[in-house]
């Protein structure tokens, strides 16, 4: 296992050497579908397998996970710090728009987490990467798994009305302009939470944001940056603060029938600028 990782970040290092790939690559990387070319790159961390590397490209990949330098250099040198054996990468939901590709997944990245990663693809080819990662705990408020529940992908003919849904949603009740429009959007017959710390429906989520405020350290959402939807899965990237800290937050929403009923989520502090490892920024979309 680990000679394997250890292959392909070399592997990673030796495609800096080369400033094209050739065009019965180029042909059959164009064969498979960016999704499945996501799982296959992510699972690749878990198991060394080197051709989904091919799925990169070369020349141009900006990298806006702060802890990695940029390029395929920096993706390269992360994979050979890894402890030995401990990789592991099991994607649960992928969603697709337009050129970006979101992948949800359940990893062992130097210690057990929760990610979140966005793809840009340009000509069949990754050229950027955003992510947040999450601790990954065992019990959890609502008793469901941080990565569990509904997966399939249908609804395709709602999702510009779902992102809309989702936008007004994260205007009117994350920033806080009508938090009273809630059930305007929220199921309350059914809501699913994911969030490791709040029980499910709207009374577990109220009952979270009043402990958070009493505690003096309320959850602030201050901008969206991107949203992203597949039918009756929307993707919101915003910042603000939690517990005090300048965050990342990444929101999955599943919805039904106009309603939002089940919600996934990753929190990642935003790191200063001088302590990141590329220029690139957070967000930056």
């Amino acid at each position: 296992m680990t000679k394997k990782i250890y292959s392909l970040a070399v592997l990673i290092m030796a495609f800096l050497s080369s400033s094209a790939q050739d065009s019965s690559s180029n042909s059959s990387t164009m064969e498979v579908s960016n999704k499945d070319k996501v799982v296959a790159l992510l699972k690749s961390i878990e198991t060394g397998d080197s051709a989904p590397a091919g799925y990169i490209n070369p020349n141009k990949y900006i990298q806006h996970n702060q802890s990695v330098a940029d390029g395929l250099a920096g993706f390269g040198a992360v994979l050979q710090q890894l402890p030995k054996g401990s990789a592991k990468a099991n994607t649960v939901r992928v969603i697709e728009d337009g050129d970006f590709v979101i992948a949800h997944t359940d990893y062992n990245f130097f210690g057990p987490k929760i990610g979140i990663d966005i793809f840009r693809f340009e000509d069949g080819l990754i050229v950027e990467h955003w992510d947040n990662l999450q601790e990954k705990v065992t019990e959890t408020a609502s008793g469901r798994s941080q990565i569990d529940g509904a997966t399939e992908v249908k609804d395709l003919d709602k999702t510009k009305a779902n992102k809309k849904i989702v936008k007004h949603f994260v205007d009117d009740v994350l920033f806080g302009k009508h938090p009273e429009k809630i059930t305007d959007y929220v199921s309350t017959e059914e809501y699913l939470q994911h969030n490791p710390n709040v029980k499910d429906g709207l009374a577990g989520l109220g009952e979270a944001i009043e402990a958070l405020n009493k505690a003096g350290m309320p959850m602030v959402y201050k901008k969206n940056h991107a949203l992203f939807g597949e039918g009756n899965f929307v993707i919101a990237v915003s910042e603000g603060v939690f517990m005090k800290k300048e965050v990342a937050f990444y929101d999955i929403f599943r919805l039904e029938d106009g309603k939002i009923v089940e919600h996934w989520d990753a929190i990642q502090e935003i790191l200063p600028e001088s302590e990141a490892k590329n220029s690139n920024g957070k967000f930056n979309f």
